[in-house]
């Protein structure tokens, strides 16, 4: 069939610790060192546990993983849920788990899998810059897939942070991007990023704003991971807002080439060329990013702009995309950076399953 079979709890062992539990299936051989082989069933499946299935990224990780029939999914019941000794059983029986879970519930999640073989992948903000988690944008650079294919503690990057990240790292790793680069990032998404409690505000019959602008104490619980990984001295500015739709994001970073460049990369003339250069040779062997023409004519011709004018926040829907723009004003010496992806996808549960993919040893566009 297409469909990954579910595994309820009732089909755990409840008095024993093996965990060969579906009868004439192979035991699960620990491996010290992950690869592509040490965590696969004989037959190819793999038992994969989603901690907070329940909640808004958990709900889109298990709709993806469900059509897949490499995947056996281990689900608990709402009471079961909430169990710590029947979550424990869950994550022992699993070859992986992700975890969609508030911070603190992360946390406790965690010392719940200690002795077992599992790979976490987590969607929280709890772990992203541990040193002791891989940081889960396999884009990030030429190794880090590598990390992520050898670590059992996988963080999946914020949905603001995989944006940002995605227009700055090139850049600074690049040298044309100055580490001490007075940035200001500003993004919208749809308000699916606000969980069932904003989704309950903007689609339920009470009159509500159309769109609207918010993080005002300027400690967007992004901002670690989006100084950490872009290699920048400060963090940036960071000014999220929330429109009415569900699904969807850009975030934008405008560029000073005099404030913000390397000396060396303004004084060779054709900035924007030479940005957009860095980036499309970053990402050039990346399926899941494409850097897109340079400028707004060259996206009026490619058809890119709604109505010839408007660059729709949702047009990567459903799919593990991230697309990036480029435009300049040389005259002005200046250019703004763009990403577009969807905030439920490349920004939440599409890099899980990536992530998973590749923690598992299995091709990285694998369901996605």
């Amino acid at each position: 069939g297409t469909c990954a079979p579910t595994i309820s709890y009732e089909m755990l062992p409840l008095l024993s610790g093996s965990v060969s539990w579906l009868a004439g299936q192979p035991l699960r051989v620990p491996s010290q060192q992950r690869g592509a082989a040490s965590v696969h069933m004989a037959e190819g499946m793999v038992k994969v546990f989603i901690d907070g299935e329940a909640g808004t990224t958990g709900l889109e990780v298990r709709n993806r993983l469900a059509k897949r029939s490499d995947v056996e999914l281990i689900t608990l019941n709402d009471v079961d849920r909430k169990d710590a000794k029947a979550r424990a059983k869950a994550f022992s029986a699993a070859d992986a788990a992700i975890l969609c879970l508030p911070d603190d519930a992360a946390i406790e999640a965690v010392t719940l899998c200690e002795g077992s073989d599992c790979v976490l992948i987590d969607a929280s903000t709890a772990h992203r810059i541990n040193p002791e988690w891989a940081y889960g944008f396999p884009e990030l650079n030429s190794e880090q897939r590598s990390k992520i294919a050898a670590s059992k503690r996988i963080a999946n990057p914020g949905c603001y942070a995989t944006g940002f990240i995605a227009l700055t790292h090139p850049l600074t790793s690049a040298g044309l991007l100055r580490p001490d680069a007075a940035l200001v990032a500003s993004a919208v998404s749809g308000y699916s990023g606000g969980g069932k409690a904003l989704m309950g505000v903007f689609e339920g019959e009470e009159p509500h704003e159309p769109w609207g602008a918010y993080g005002f104490a300027l400690a967007h619980k992004h901002l670690p991971e989006m100084q950490y990984f872009s290699g920048l001295a400060d963090a940036p500015i960071f000014l999220p807002a929330v429109g009415d739709f569900a699904q969807g994001m850009v975030v934008s970073v405008p560029i000073h080439y005099g404030r913000d460049l390397e000396a060396p990369a303004v004084k060779a003339g054709g900035v924007g060329d030479a940005i957009h250069a860095a980036l499309s040779k970053h990402y050039a062997s990346d399926h899941f990013v494409t850097v897109m023409p340079l400028g707004e004519a060259a996206w009026k011709e490619a058809g890119l702009l709604e109505r010839g004018a408007f660059l729709r926040p949702d047009a990567l829907n459903d799919t593990n995309h991230l697309q990036i723009f480029v435009y300049c004003n040389e005259e002005a010496r200046t250019c703004v950076l763009t990403a577009r992806l969807d905030n439920l996808g490349k920004g939440a549960s599409g890099a899980a399953v990536q992530n998973l993919n590749i923690a598992l040893g299995l091709d990285e566009t694998t369901g996605l």
